[in-house]
C-alpha cells in the first residue's frame, strides 16, 4: 500500500472527491447519493459567503492512483474570536475500513491545520453548524433529508485516528403525526391572550423579505447554542437556494407580534427517496420530474422552530404548535433535526407532538 495524501486544487482531483462515496458505497442499499452539483456548490469558496476569512482545505488519500478516504478542513477566525478557542473543523468524511488509510489521511488535515494555529480538531460538519452534521452511531437505516449517513465503522476507524466522543446527539420521529395531534389537539387561546399577534404562511411574492424575517429569528433564538455564529443575509441567502425544491409556503410559518417577527418554524419535505434514484447527478430534466413527485411526499422534517427569548412566555409556541396541527393533515410522519439530552426545550416542544428519539449521532474531536 503506497498512500499519499493530497491538497485538492484542481477538476481532477474534485472529481476524485466527489466520485469516492459512490465506490464505498456501491452495496450499500441504505445510502442516499449527495447532488454532486449542491456539494461544489457548497465547497466553492467564490460562491458561498460562509467561506469568507475562512481557510477552506479538500483532502483526498490516494493509494497509488485510487482515491481511498477523503475529507476536509475548515478554521473560521470568527469562531476562535467568538468562543476563545481556536478549534478548526473536518467534514465530508469518508475511507475504506482501514484503520492506516483513515489515520494517513487525518494525519495531513492535521499537520495542515496545526500549521494554521489551531490547537483542536472536531468533526463531522458538513460543513458548519447549520448543515448536516454528526456521525452516525446507532440506527443505521436510510436517512432522511438532512441527516448524514455512514457505516458502523466509521466510529471505530475515528478512534483509532486519534478522536474521542466530544458529546452525544439524538434526531426523533412520530409515524403518526395526523393521529396523535387528532388525540392531543392544540389548546384553543382566547382573542386576548393573542392579542397582537398575527401567524401565516412564507410568502412568494415578497420572498426575500420572509427569508430575511426568518433569519432575524433565528439569530436571535440561537444566539446562545453551542458553536451557533449568526448568519448573514448572503449566508442564509445562499443556504436557503435550495428551498423552493425541498419545502413550500404552508411548511414555513412566521409568528409576528405587531407587524415584527418573533417566532418561526421551518419544515421541509423528505425527497430522499427521489434524490436516490438520480444517483448524485441531477439533469435539468430532473428538476420538473422531481417537482411533479413531490405531491407524493408524506414525510417532512422539522428543520428549525425559533422563538425570540422575550416571547418565550408568550402564545407563539402554541401557535405554531397549532400550525403543526395543519401540516399533519397532509405530512403525517415528522421527522427533527439533531438535538442534544441537555437541551430541554427542544425535547420537551417534539415530546408535545408525540415525537421520540429515533437516531443517534456524536461529534469527534482529538487535540492538536
Amino acid at each position: 500500500m503506497s498512500l499519499q495524501v493530497k491538497i485538492i486544487e484542481d477538476q481532477k482531483g474534485m472529481q476524485d472527491f466527489l466520485e469516492l462515496p459512490h465506490r464505498l458505497y456501491r452495496i450499500d442499499d441504505q445510502w442516499i447519493p449527495p447532488l454532486q452539483s449542491e456539494v461544489r456548490r457548497t465547497l466553492d469558496v467564490s460562491k458561498n459567503p460562509y467561506f469568507e476569512g475562512c481557510d477552506l482545505q479538500k483532502f483526498v488519500c490516494y493509494d497509488g492512483s485510487e482515491p481511498v478516504a477523503r475529507a476536509i478542513s475548515v478554521i473560521n477566525p470568527r469562531h476562535w474570536k467568538k468562543f476563545g478557542c481556536k478549534t478548526a473543523f473536518f467534514g465530508f468524511f469518508e475511507s475504506e475500513n482501514d484503520n492506516h488509510v483513515t489515520a494517513t489521511l487525518f494525519d495531513a488535515v492535521s499537520e495542515h491545520c496545526r500549521r494554521q494555529g489551531a490547537t483542536h480538531l472536531e468533526g463531522p460538519f458538513n460543513p458548519n453548524h447549520y448543515s448536516e452534521l454528526g456521525l452516525l452511531v446507532e440506527n443505521f437505516t436510510q436517512p432522511v433529508f438532512f441527516e448524514t449517513y455512514n457505516p458502523p465503522w466509521y466510529q471505530v476507524l475515528l478512534k483509532n485516528a486519534g478522536f474521542e466522543t466530544l458529546c452525544r446527539l439524538h434526531t426523533r420521529r412520530n409515524l403518526d403525526l395526523r393521529g396523535y395531534m387528532a388525540e392531543h389537539p392544540p389548546r384553543v387561546m382566547t382573542p386576548e391572550q393573542t392579542r397582537g399577534y398575527t401567524m401565516r404562511p412564507f410568502n412568494l411574492l415578497r420572498w426575500k423579505y420572509d427569508l430575511e424575517c426568518i433569519r432575524e429569528v433565528f439569530n436571535e433564538a440561537f444566539a446562545e447554542n453551542w458553536h451557533f455564529l449568526p448568519l448573514s443575509r448572503r449566508e442564509y441567502d445562499f443556504s436557503a437556494g435550495g428551498m423552493f425544491l425541498v419545502s413550500r409556503p404552508n411548511l414555513n410559518w412566521i409568528v409576528e407580534y405587531q407587524g415584527k417577527p418573533v417566532g418561526v418554524m421551518e419544515c421541509v419535505m423528505n425527497i430522499n427517496p427521489l434524490l436516490k434514484t438520480l444517483n448524485g447527478k441531477l439533469q435539468p430534466a430532473d428538476l420538473l420530474r422531481l417537482w411533479r413527485q413531490r405531491s407524493a411526499i408524506r414525510e417532512i422534517v422539522i428543520y428549525a422552530v425559533g422563538i425570540k427569548k422575550s416571547y418565550h412566555q408568550g402564545p407563539v409556541f402554541r401557535m405554531l404548535h397549532t400550525a403543526m396541527g395543519q401540516i399533519a393533515q397532509r405530512y403525517p410522519v415528522v421527522y427533527g433535526t439533531w438535538m442534544t439530552e441537555e437541551n430541554v426545550t427542544a425535547t420537551n416542544a417534539t415530546g408535545i407532538i408525540g415525537m421520540e428519539p429515533y437516531k443517534w449521532f456524536e461529534i469527534f474531536e482529538k487535540p492538536l
